[in-house]
């Protein structure tokens, strides 16, 4: 055997042009594998670090049903409003730990000649321990009734930093959607989460929010709970008490974070696995071009073949040795793709710092591996070829 894989290296650096064009289709293939897999997999750890920021303890409640088809109220029928009176009661359900009911929008934030239009979040006291934000500077207001209007704002670190520089905001006045605010506190960097910059964003009491943009109804509550195994539970007595308050209907939608990780984590695998596939076509090209080489290698080293045969190589050993030689030849062009992909990777990283890129090792692997297989197949019929070759008939071969 070892005598086989030694004249096979030879053929292969006796002919380096061929070996080199049949390289490149392979080569190519596993860099696009590489490359489509690095950014799939990169985006899909990206989001999931952007949720899991924020615990897995977490549920989010928002009005209206998924499932529900049509227009609420189209025909008669209504939605009832979450409320804050929503979220006190679901505070007061065993195993939830804090409940937040939730307004936002987006407002004008002006101090001094200074102003910029970012995200207003109405939120309670309890933000910093469900969403495990702190803040870095000052303190949210004093817990109290949360129907209460405060004039009391905590700002994000990019917000603070173009209306106010270097100074301290702490107890200066901004205005919010027209409504006068003293900042009391300033947001630790969390930096943006789908889009979103949580760092370019004002704080400010729930019921302020419901004032500033006009309504009486929260855009979602989130709950946080005791422990990620009884999500299943919280989640049943939440849809209980609120169908409950809701006059029977279950006019509203529960998500909870893990699930939500889990179903994104599910869909990435399947786009990963799907681009994949799309890039292995061009292994198949690499596959006919490696076929169509050593088929004329076998054309070509015919009387090669008589004078092996003649010396007492054995078909299968002649099969064999046609069989290395394709298996060489996909192998190096496999890991001369890795190559390229994991350098192209490399340098995308360092020059576009914020793109996602993580290169799976199974896709890696499971790539040279299928390329070798690739090689394998595309040399059967010109190993079969060549060993169904008659010593005497080859020998006369010129």
């Amino acid at each position: 055997m070892t005598e086989l894989i030694v004249l096979a290296f030879q053929a292969v650096v006796a002919h380096r042009l061929r070996t080199f064009l049949s390289m490149i289709g392979i080569a190519i293939g596993v860099t696009s594998v590489v490359l489509l897999t690095s950014i799939g997999e990169g985006t899909r750890l990206y989001i999931v670090n952007q949720f899991s920021q924020f615990g897995t303890n977490l549920l989010a409640i928002a009005p209206g049903k998924a499932e529900t088809l049509g227009i609420p109220g189209a025909l008669g029928g209504t939605t009832h409003k979450l409320t804050i009176d929503d979220a006190e009661a679901i505070a007061k359900l065993p195993r939830v730990e804090a409940t937040m009911p939730i307004c936002f929008g987006t407002a004008r934030v002006e101090a001094g000649n200074r102003g910029r239009s970012v995200f207003v979040y109405g939120v309670t006291p309890s933000a910093p321990i469900i969403w495990q934000w702190g803040v870095r500077v000052g303190s949210y207001w004093p817990s109290s009734d949360p129907r209460r209007r405060a004039s009391m704002a905590v700002l994000g670190p990019k917000l603070k930093n173009e209306l106010f520089d270097d100074q301290n905001p702490l107890g200066k006045f901004v205005r919010i959607g027209g409504t006068r605010f003293r900042v009391v506190g300033l947001m630790e960097p969390k930096g943006q989460l789908l889009g979103f910059d949580l760092d370019d964003s004002a704080y400010i009491p729930v019921a302020s929010a419901l004032k500033i943009f006009n309504t009486d109804e929260v855009n979602e509550i989130d709950v946080l709970f005791s422990h990620s195994s009884m999500v299943d539970t919280v989640i049943a007595d939440i849809r209980s008490l609120l169908t409950e308050r809701h006059r029977g209907k279950e006019d509203f939608t529960i998500t909870s974070q893990a699930a939500m990780l889990d179903v994104f984590g599910n869909v990435m695998q399947v786009i990963t696995a799907s681009v994949s596939a799309i890039a292995a076509i061009s292994l198949l090209v690499g596959a006919i071009g490696i076929l169509t080489m050593m088929w004329i290698s076998v054309g070509e080293r015919t009387h090669e073949i008589g004078l092996i045969r003649s010396l007492g190589a054995t078909r299968r050993q002649v099969q064999w040795l046609f069989l290395t030689e394709a298996a060489i030849i996909s192998t190096l062009g496999g890991l001369a793709g890795l190559a390229f992909g994991l350098a192209v990777c490399a340098l995308l990283r360092q020059a576009i710092p914020g793109l996602p890129i993580q290169t799976p090792t199974v896709y890696a692997v499971a790539a040279v591996v299928f390329s070798l297989a690739t090689g394998i197949i595309s040399g059967v019929a010109p190993a079969n070829r060549a060993a169904a070759l008659e010593p005497v008939t080859a020998l006369r071969a010129e």
